[in-house]
């Protein structure tokens, strides 16, 4: 995978390959390519198209087999053919443009200008699909990020350098909530100088494009954001560059300029849908449910280049956006992903229908570093404790609201009512918080106030000593 670099001078293409064997969907066989090498960078001309002018574009390597090779056109194969088509071989692997001045602009999925603007000035070029790290180089993450959402600064904890994706059916705000911790998270303490965001947009269409721009722009944080844009109509291949582009920029901004980076990317099922399609124009025998047998090793290649690094000051966090076809969440997207990521979160048709917003469900949701970024000195000390009072509150209440349509509600008994109350009351208030931001202190204290109404003991998961300190006084 790779990207137009995004300095003017190129290294000259060398050796050209003409004998093109096949022409498949986005893919070009070509026959003694010996000296070709996998995931190197080619450009690929034809004499004419369509209407008699040249051909010119960019395309990578994908496979090497003794002379044979398999070349991925970036732009499609539309007016190439067989005869008259040569491979110029780079001799080196897929590159972009890197640094500071990649900030406040929008670009292509390639990495190319689309806002209008100049080309960007390049500090470095760096490969598109990394550089290994070694895991005794990584840090653990522990720093709480606020992102002013209730639901996943009290329940869902994100920490910097983690990667929490959203699961999300179609139709639900996954984008209003990506776009909402883009332009409010925080970290307390913080004045927001070291943060960056970078933003890789797969196969989404140009009203979506735009609400992300203009959120962005709106909101001031586009002057510290790169957005990468790969819109429906562009070519399907670019989706499998676009987060690889989108993570070489972060990576660079994160250890070499010490900003904490977040990356937004969306959506994950348009990136496999691109796999899948490759695939079978590759001719490769299927996995689950079409997509190829390399899909999660194909996934974590991205989620793990999320992290920090020992003695850099910088960070990368992750915050994938997926959708689930048909809101199953077992889909392979969903369910690779979630082998990959530490948690996800859950966002519920049921509760967009109800008017909760954010939509997000809190019990098949989780965070497994939460307990790394919270407690004293980091959030507050009841943290703990009050998270798992409000999951275990809310999960009988939900026990009790099926119940309650087998029984009615006359046969329930009095703490039963008040746990049912309890639900419907956690739903409204504390995930549904609006379009308000809320800091962590004040998640915590909706959070007691919701709870304030129990006897202390049906409150086990909370010590004594912390219902006298921050339980309010009954109203």
């Amino acid at each position: 995978m790779t990207t137009t670099p995004t300095t003017t001078t190129e290294p000259l293409y060398t050796v050209g390959h003409t004998a093109v064997d096949r022409v498949a969907g986005p893919l070009l066989v070509i026959d003694s390519a010996d000296d070709l090498a996998y995931g190197e960078f080619v450009q690929v001309e034809t004499g004419g198209g369509a209407l008699g002018a040249p051909v010119t574009r960019r395309g990578q390597v994908l496979e090497v087999d003794g002379s044979r090779a398999v070349v991925q056109v970036f732009a499609g194969t539309a007016g190439i053919g067989r005869e008259g088509t040569t491979v110029l071989s780079r001799g080196r692997p897929a590159r972009t443009g890197v640094g500071r001045d990649l900030l406040g602009r929008v670009l292509d999925g390639a990495g190319r200008p689309r806002d209008g603007g100049p080309e960007p000035v390049a500090e470095d070029e760096r490969d598109v699909n990394g550089l290994p790290l070694n895991p005794v180089a990584r840090d653990h993450p522990d720093e709480f990020i606020e992102t002013g959402v209730s639901a996943i600064d009290g329940l869902l904890t994100l920490v910097r350098g983690q990667k929490l994706p959203v699961f999300s059916g179609y139709g639900l705000p996954a984008d209003e909530l990506a776009a909402r911790i883009a332009t409010e998270a925080r970290v307390p303490g913080d004045d927001g100088a070291g943060f960056a965001v970078v933003f890789a947009a797969m196969g989404v269409t140009r009203r979506t494009a735009d609400f992300f721009t203009e959120r962005l722009a709106a909101s001031g944080a586009l002057e510290h954001s790169v957005l990468l844009l790969n819109l429906a109509e562009d070519p399907t291949v670019e989706r499998i560059l676009t987060p690889r582009v989108g993570l070489t920029i972060a990576e660079h901004l994160a250890y070499e300029h010490g900003l904490h980076v977040l990356v937004v990317l969306t959506d994950m099922t348009s990136y496999c849908e691109a796999l899948r399609e490759i695939s079978a124009a590759r001719e490769e025998l299927p996995g689950r449910r079409g997509y190829p047998g390399y899909t999660y090793t194909d996934l974590a290649t991205l989620y793990e280049r999320a992290g920090r690094v020992r003695g850099r000051p910088g960070s990368v966090t992750q915050l994938p956006i997926l959708s689930m076809p048909d809101d199953d969440i077992s889909h392979p997207v969903p369910d690779l992903t979630g082998y990959i990521t530490e948690g996800q979160v859950v966002l519920s048709r049921e509760l967009n229908r109800t008017g909760v917003s954010p939509p997000i469900d809190v019990l098949p949701s989780l965070s497994r570093l939460m307990n790394a970024g919270i407690g004293a000195g980091r959030t507050r000390e009841d943290h703990r404790a009050v998270a798992d009072q409000l999951y275990a509150c809310h999960a009988r209440g939900m026990e009790v609201r099926r119940l309650l349509s087998i029984v009615g509600e006359g046969a329930l008994a009095d703490d039963d009512r008040r746990f049912l109350a309890f639900s419907a009351a956690f739903e409204r208030e504390f995930v549904g918080q609006g379009g308000g931001r809320r800091s962590i202190a004040e998640t915590l204290d909706t959070a007691w106030r919701l709870l304030a109404p129990f006897p202390d003991d049906e409150l086990t998961r909370i010590p004594a000593t912390l219902r006298e300190r921050y339980r309010p006084s009954p109203a």
